[in-house]
């Protein structure tokens, strides 16, 4: 322990782990945790045996991500961010308006056409 209080994260970790309990022997002892009770705990979302696979992961997920609509995955980051310190309903009140915004634009087109099996999306 530092001696002073803890702050980074201390807001969103008992959402993250959903175990109060835990979260405050966390905080209170300082007590460090491994990989795997962190992989556990759903502090983190995998666990990987060296730097080397973490890299082709993460590599691999970029590209998975990066395949999707700009637009989508702009949206959806944006509103995850906003939902984590907002109720189920306002969260649910700014997908609403961000999704009747978008729809102004050209990608929900693409992406129903490519679903259709049209072209690709």
């Amino acid at each position: 322990s530092s001696g002073i209080n803890a702050e980074y994260g201390i807001q969103r970790l008992p959402r993250i782990v959903g175990n109060q309990s835990l979260v405050n022997e966390y905080c209170l002892t300082a007590r460090k945790f491994y990989a795997d009770e962190a992989s556990r705990v759903g502090i983190v979302s995998a666990v990987y045996p060296d730097q080397a696979t973490l890299l082709e992961n993460a590599i691999a997920l970029a590209a998975r991500i990066a395949s999707k609509s700009p637009v989508a995955v702009q949206g959806t980051k944006s509103n995850l961010i906003f939902s984590r310190d907002h109720t189920v309903q306002q969260g649910l009140d700014r997908v609403a308006l961000w999704n009747a915004t978008m729809l102004l634009g050209a990608d929900p087109i693409n992406a129903m056409t490519g679903a259709a099996g049209f072209e690709d999306p």
